[in-house]
């Protein structure tokens, strides 16, 4: 469906986007995760036409950007982070103003109107200004608008971004409905929406990306360590590092945030699967500490994001 071919942006001298290569199947739902500033927006604005790239190609089924971008945006609906709708219209007049826009009859406008009414959850509202609406309500109005002329690729940057956890999950199984007929691309920086809405997710970190699969591909073939986190009473930072910093298998040592200022968290980071446990028990009794918690991390999409896009 898209094919991207060594991909990148410059902005004066900034590289924001760094050859990436990438090839999207139809009906996948793609989640772009990244950090703040990791090129997620450039890459979805390239994709869409919105800015040219520096270097590289993107193949639309067999439009080039280059060449015929007016009919790959035919294909495409696009809602970016904050939906630029008119404030002082009401719902069913802006989506009739949309739908003439983008060519339909009126008859076929108004059915289509009716159509995405039901699948955005508009009904209630078609009625009331735009304006008045809450920001989850406006993101439905705007991905209404996105899919007016029923288009076969659906881009949105950051769909839930401000949207409390109702507006979340309902935006996001909107989004599930709509995934099972068109190809979806979606970034986001909520991981647990990416895990839960998308079938394949890449991560993009500095511009490149540095992750690609499904979720639970990306768990298996992540690194290797084990974390486990200790939770102790007594015990000083400098003093557990020591402690256990030269048991063989540990990598890292770090020191974790806790509720209670008598506490000391402890992150471990543990070559391999050998576990350490036992060890770790052995050496903490023989101090003066007191073992609050002990247990061992599940490999989960946070850990995984955070490892790829660790500051080092």
């Amino acid at each position: 469906m898209i094919h991207v071919e060594k991909l990148t942006k410059y902005y004066g001298d900034f590289c924001a986007v760094k050859g990436i290569d990438l090839d999207i199947k139809k009906g996948e739902i793609m989640g772009l995760l990244g950090p703040n500033g990791a090129g997620k927006t450039t890459t979805l604005r390239m994709l869409t036409g919105y800015l040219p790239p520096s270097s590289g190609t993107i193949r639309v089924k067999d439009h080039l950007t280059t060449d015929d971008m007016l009919p790959i945006k035919r294909l495409m609906g696009y809602l970016p982070e904050s939906a630029p709708l008119y404030h002082n219209m009401l719902v069913f007049d802006y989506l009739n103003y949309v739908a003439r826009i983008r060519g339909l009859t009126k008859d076929v406008a108004i059915s289509r109107i009716k159509e995405l009414a039901t699948e955005c959850g508009l009904n209630g509202i078609m009625h009331k200004g735009i304006g008045e609406l809450s920001k989850g309500l406006k993101q439905r109005v705007g991905l209404a608008h996105a899919l007016m002329d029923d288009p076969e690729i659906l881009i949105l940057d950051e769909p839930t971004s401000g949207l409390d956890p109702n507006q979340i999950v309902e935006i996001r199984d909107i989004i599930r409905s709509i995934g099972k007929e068109k190809t979806i691309i979606l970034s986001t920086h909520i991981l647990s929406e990416a895990e839960a809405t998308c079938d394949r997710i890449i991560i993009i970190d500095k511009g490149t990306i540095v992750a690609d699969g499904s979720t639970e591909n990306l768990k298996k073939r992540s690194h290797e360590d084990n974390i486990i986190n200790l939770s102790l009473k007594k015990a000083l930072f400098e003093e557990v590092r020591e402690a256990l910093g030269n048991i063989e298998g540990v990598l890292r040592i770090e020191q974790t945030a806790q509720n209670n200022p008598d506490e000391t968290g402890i992150r471990l980071t543990i070559n391999g699967t050998t576990d350490l446990r036992e060890t770790l028990y052995t050496q903490i009794k023989q101090t003066d500490w007191i073992l609050l918690d002990m247990h061992q991390e599940a490999q989960s999409l946070e850990n995984i994001f955070r490892e790829l896009t660790r500051e080092d």
